[in-house]
């Protein structure tokens, strides 16, 4: 059965990925972000209908959801990928302009979707909340301490939402990528890249479509007996008990 999907961070990368994967599953689509202009390329190139949302701040997801809802019907699938990096040293790092804005961004904008589309989903007796964590959010990254923490929240808030809403038809899984070919790291030097597929017993890094396949199964039918879960999709470089 058809629903309707939103991806955060949509536009590029993995979450641009899962969108197309989703809509491929038969599943209408919509996606926001940020960056007006991203939003624009990315429906002429696939169709997938975008909306501008600072999904960091409350009021903008809740305004957002209501005009998406308004145009185009109730979300029943949610995945929460936004997310942005600000690295450096704990002892050096900015409170605010890394620290904060990496939490509110990464895991704050989780709470924010799930608190406008949680009631919703609860009264039609159907969901399906897919968060994408991250490896590092599973074992740490050395000069990550805001994204690593950011990322681990996220797999607690999925496991306890997942206990408060089972009853209700809706699941809440986690999808934590490994090292994927995105935009980002693919203009790595050559020796970097080939220093990582080292560390991945499979011998490649990750294509946006290994996510993208994992949260389409999370998003259907076959999957109402899963939630909870954290999924890695690492290609065994960090195998989590």
């Amino acid at each position: 059965m058809a629903r309707v999907a939103l991806v955060t961070g949509g536009t590029r990368g993995l979450g641009a990925a899962i969108a197309r994967d989703l809509k491929a599953a038969g599943h209408t689509v919509v996606v926001c972000d940020v960056v007006e202009e991203q939003l624009t390329k990315f429906k002429a190139e696939t169709g997938v209908a975008g909306f501008k949302i600072d999904v960091s701040t409350f009021a903008s997801v809740e305004a957002g959801v209501k005009t998406i809802e308004s145009q185009v019907g109730p979300i029943d699938i949610l995945v929460n990928n936004a997310g942005i990096t600000r690295d450096g040293f704990l002892h050096k790092m900015d409170p605010v302009q890394q620290w904060q804005a990496v939490i509110n961004v990464n895991l704050g904008s989780v709470f924010n979707t799930c608190r406008c589309l949680v009631p919703g989903m609860r009264d039609r007796g159907w969901g399906r909340i897919i968060n994408i964590s991250s490896m590092n959010g599973q074992r740490g990254q050395f000069g990550q301490t805001n994204y690593s923490a950011a990322k681990a929240g996220m797999l607690g808030l999925t496991r306890a939402l997942a206990q408060e809403v089972a009853n209700k038809g809706v699941t809440v899984n986690a999808v934590c990528p490994g090292f994927i070919l995105t935009e980002m790291t693919g203009i790595m030097p050559a020796d970097v890249l080939e220093a990582e597929v080292k560390k991945i017993p499979i011998g490649r890094i990750g294509h946006p479509d290994d996510i993208g396949y994992m949260v389409a199964f999370l998003a259907s039918e076959e999957a109402s007996f899963i939630t909870g879960a954290t999924m890695s999709v690492n290609g065994g470089q960090y195998m989590a008990a």
